[in-house]
């Protein structure tokens, strides 16, 4: 119980905090598109990163730095491309306002309604937002190292670690379909877009930064 609650406290600290793919998780949540692909291939990459890091691959990344630096500039520059690309639409906004109800009167005046992407484009995506983030891997090194502190209990630390990852995504991309009275008008899909960007295009210069 002591290492599984370990895990669980760690696991949400680490995945809890404001990045780039907890805003692409709230941004399909919002948008209510393909809501619980992103999640389980949030929760799938979680569980895999969480079990190497247990399994000693953090000790593989510790010896070999330059891993981790390749990734930072993909993740850099993939994160400042889609930092841009929410800019544009928070920019020039093309109308689109989600519609809730069935029927044309869902719609507010002047607007248009959400297209949904295909499953492929989205899912491509968050994969890319999950697996080239350095901070992931860094997570993994850390992960590692507290998990080798419970010796034969570690498997349970890893397990506290992937309940906190399910509980999180499932309470965030779900979660967000609450929101969705305040984002019937495309001012509100402005606002939200300006904030994906913010965080997208802050995230990648940090990265690129050092």
């Amino acid at each position: 119980m002591p290492a599984l609650l370990s895990g669980l406290g760690l696991g949400l600290s680490l995945i809890v905090a404001i990045g780039a793919q907890n805003a692409f998780v709230l941004r399909q949540g919002v948008r209510r598109e393909h809501v619980v692909a992103v999640a389980l291939a949030c929760m799938v990459s979680d569980a895999v990163l969480i079990t190497a890091s247990v399994a000693g691959v953090g000790a593989v990344l510790a010896a070999a730095p330059w891993l981790v630096t390749v990734v930072r500039w993909a993740g850099a520059a993939f994160l400042v491309g889609y930092g841009l690309l929410a800019a544009r639409r928070a920019w020039r906004p093309s109308g689109q306002a989600l519609v809730v109800d069935t029927g044309p009167s869902a719609v507010p005046h002047g607007a248009t309604a959400v297209r949904s992407r295909s499953l492929a484009p989205v899912l491509a995506t968050c994969l890319a937002l999950t697996w080239l983030n350095p901070h992931v891997y860094l997570d993994v090194l850390l992960l590692g190292t507290v998990g080798s502190t419970h010796g034969a209990q570690r498997w349970w630390f890893a397990a506290g670690c992937i309940v906190a990852s399910v509980t999180w995504f499932t309470t965030l991309a779900f979660g967000a379909r609450l929101a969705g009275r305040w984002l019937r008008s495309p001012g509100a899909w402005r606002v939200l877009d300006g904030c994906v960007a913010v965080t997208m295009l802050a995230l990648g210069v940090g990265l690129l930064l050092g």
